[in-house]
């Protein structure tokens, strides 16, 4: 079969996406990965083809623009809507209007939905497969009438806000016509008039899917009744070069502790990123080898460098952290996932959206501490790096995770189930065009 996969341009948000490509390339089926024309070298140096459409969305100009706004709005909001008294109607309604314009517009703009649809149209795909912001490959989908799925690789917190906030809508207007989104619907609103440029109502599946393949263990995904495919994380650190160096094959005499502020850090300025500077400071004077992925930008910003610590550019993830007795991050899902699949403790410096709410949960369930960036010191990074190493049950419960996450399938075990999947929602869309109702397969 043919599989589209897209991802706005951002590598954090498409890498992924990469181990399920591979997969399905491996069982014979051909795959394209749309996106702007910025992330093409991250596609083409994963192996992939790439299908640049659009113009690039501008992400720096946004978070430059908002991010101070929106990162105080979340700092201390859980996401979770069992949270009493957290998502109010007024968040909620904020949060849409905010995220729609902001960030959902921007990412999935015309030139890029229609590029996407014109090649969907003339490549006709049997599946695509869609990064859970990228609203376009569901228009692509709808109009083509492939099947469709979201491709999560980080917490849903997403879904259950949108469930909590159309549950505060109440019913649509009765006046409405059907395949019409809520007036106070900013999302649902802006989708009704993408698809209506191609003579299509809206409806809720362009935002949920027909179903989602989720690579979160279970203990971090939301309560759902969605169809769910679950897919073991198999991590993937990008296009730099995965090299094992020569004093990573020599075993550490001390604790060895992993510390990174992520990739998308060194070229986004994120206005709550953490001081390298602090972050070091906390580790001075402690009996462990730290290895700290820093680049060159971050490196001019540091005064001093503990004696204890080893700067790199850049190491594989999954080749570092099996050495390693903790690490010390920013939040991002691929560092947060690479670290959970590998058994490792965490500190999660969690600043925005669901990284805040995987930072939490994690403290949970006792495989590490959260500390928001904007309450790091050096004291208080200090002494919850002192926990991590010295509690043996940070260890234990990071090992537990990991037995979680090694018990879904592959994505190589996943591809026969998304082939069934496909199949079934083809066909039941054929039988719709041509008049026959049919159950929907969940």
């Amino acid at each position: 079969m043919r599989v589209l996969l897209t991802s706005f341009a951002l590598d954090a948000h498409f890498n992924g996406s990469v181990p399920l490509a591979w997969a399905l390339r491996a069982a014979g089926h051909e795959v394209r990965v749309a996106s702007q024309p910025s992330l093409t070298g991250s596609i083409t140096a994963a192996g992939l083809t790439a299908v640049p459409v659009g113009a690039d969305p501008g992400l720096d100009d946004m978070v430059k623009g908002v991010g101070d706004s929106v990162l105080s709005h979340h700092a201390d909001q859980s996401l979770d809507p069992d949270a009493p008294g957290q998502l109010t109607p007024a968040f909620l309604k904020g949060w849409d209007a905010m995220m729609t314009a902001t960030f959902f517009a921007l990412v999935n703009d015309d030139p890029m939905v229609d590029e996407l649809v014109a090649f969907a149209r003339e490549w006709k795909p049997d599946l695509v497969l869609w990064e859970p912001f990228t609203f376009a490959g569901a228009v692509a989908a709808k109009v083509t009438g492939a099947a469709h799925a979201r491709l999560l690789s980080f917490p849903d917190m997403f879904m259950p806000m949108r469930r909590a906030f159309l549950a505060q809508l109440g019913p649509a207007d009765e006046d409405a016509e059907p395949g019409s989104a809520h007036t106070e619907d900013s999302l649902g609103q802006w989708l009704q008039w993408t698809l209506g440029r191609y003579g299509l109502p809206f409806d809720e599946e362009a935002v949920t899917g027909q179903w989602s393949v989720d690579q979160v263990p279970r203990s971090f995904r939301p309560p759902s009744d969605d169809p769910t495919v679950g897919m073991r994380y198999i991590p993937y650190n990008g296009p730099a070069p995965a090299v094992v160096p020569d004093w990573l094959r020599i075993p550490p005499t001390r604790p060895r502790v992993c510390v990174t502020l992520g990739l998308t850090a060194r070229t986004s300025e994120f206005p709550n990123a953490v001081p390298v500077d602090l972050v070091l400071k906390a580790i001075e004077g402690l009996d462990i080898e730290v290895v700290a992925t820093l680049d060159a930008e971050q490196r001019a910003l540091l005064t001093h460098v503990p004696d204890n610590v080893r700067l790199v550019d850049h190491v594989p993830l999954h080749a570092l952290l099996p050495t390693c007795a903790a690490i010390v991050h920013h939040g991002g899902a691929g560092t947060w996932s690479t670290a959970l699949v590998e058994g490792v403790p965490q500190i999660a410096m969690g600043w925005i959206w669901d990284a805040i709410e995987r930072a939490r949960r994690q403290q949970e369930l006792g495989a590490g501490l959260h500390l928001p960036s904007h309450d790091v010191t050096v004291e208080g990074l200090r002494s919850r790096l002192v926990r991590l190493l010295e509690e043996p049950s940070f260890t234990s419960a990071a090992a537990r995770l990991r037995t979680e996450a090694e018990s879904e399938p592959t994505p190589a075990e996943v591809v026969p189930v998304l082939e069934r999947l496909t199949a079934q929602h083809r066909a039941h869309g054929r039988r719709r065009l041509g008049g026959v109702s049919a159950p929907c397969v969940s």
